[in-house]
């Protein structure tokens, strides 16, 4: 385990979303208490940190009564109250100099966990692993799942929508790279290119081998090695081969070995901070598909938190 250049203790905050509203598939709601009843929490505690858990369990609480949809998106208030609770959450362990491990739920809760780190660490920088690129604008995206558009609010390019005027644009676009895209909405190609986005796809990772393209992201958000990272990986980055119960599969993704090099070695910096594991849904597929998507979420989870090979 490499000593972090950020945390003084090994102390890991782990933080259950079990939340579906930013996308009409149910079941990934349920992913934060399949991947903690595989025994993750044992699990990091095993390597030697201290961990606290925060279930959420109350989360339907948090949905209005009435959730039009309002500028094209699907229930904006349910996503914004929960993620403003959350983005609260994490802003609180994240300033007790603690590791934030955030378990989702659907990958609008991005919407809290950058919310959250950023807020503390307002240098980080920002690696988003995913098949998808998550930065539809209200104007852009067909479907109206808030689960595509989290970056373009983090980043302010979307800045005018009644129910998120608190999410602050603490992202610098400059300090996001993807890694792993391979479906990829018109619109969106359109964003990255206008904003110089910094994007490795599949077809990248093939040309240079996973281990290249880790140092050519962190040569781009991180060219020192000195400002905190923030990894939020969508499990559907890797190949349905891989990681099968997800909600929105794409065939051609990241083998299991280059899923976890890429936890390996953002852990080997000593610079990360926080983590998300997001979009397992145990609703989907069979129950050995189940039991491996969940499997790989935690070897993911505990990989960012230092384990190795050797």
């Amino acid at each position: 385990m490499v000593d972090s250049k950020f945390l003084s203790s090994k102390s890991v905050s782990v933080i259950g979303v079990p939340f579906s509203g930013g996308q009409h598939r149910g079941g990934v709601e349920d992913g934060p208490r399949r991947l903690v009843e595989f025994g993750l929490l044992n699990q990091i505690q095993e390597m030697g940190w201290n961990v606290e858990y925060t279930e959420n369990e109350d989360i339907e609480s948090l949905r209005p009564k009435e959730d039009p949809d309002t500028m094209n998106l699907k229930q904006p208030k349910y996503v914004s109250n929960v993620t403003r609770t959350v983005a609260r959450q994490i802003e609180e362990q994240v300033s007790q100099n603690k590791f934030v491990l955030t378990l989702g739920g659907d990958h609008s809760i991005a919407l809290a966990t950058v919310s959250g780190v950023f807020s503390v660490y307002p240098e980080a920088c920002l690696i988003w692993v995913d098949a998808h690129a998550d930065i539809n604008t209200p104007g852009s995206t067909e479907s109206g799942n808030i689960h595509g558009c989290p970056v373009s609010f983090l980043a302010g390019i979307t800045n005018d929508h009644p129910d998120f005027m608190w999410v602050k644009p603490l992202l610098n676009i400059q300090k996001i790279v993807y890694i792993g895209l391979r479906d990829v909405d018109e619109g969106e190609k359109k964003i990255l290119k206008e904003y110089n986005i910094k994007a490795f796809s599949m077809h990248h990772v093939d040309r240079y081998g996973i281990g290249q393209v880790v140092e050519m992201a962190l040569d781009h958000v991180n060219p020192n090695r000195d400002l905190p990272i923030h990894l939020t990986f969508d499990v559907d980055a890797l190949d349905p081969s891989v990681a099968p119960s997800t909600g929105t599969p794409v065939r051609g993704g990241l083998t299991f070995r280059e899923g976890h090099y890429i936890c390996e070695a953002l852990a080997e910096t000593g610079l990360l901070v926080a983590a998300d594991i997001m979009e397992v849904n145990p609703a989907l597929e069979n129950e050995t598909a189940v039991f491996q998507t969940v499997q790989v979420g935690c070897s993911l989870a505990r990989c960012c938190l230092g384990e190795s090979l050797l």
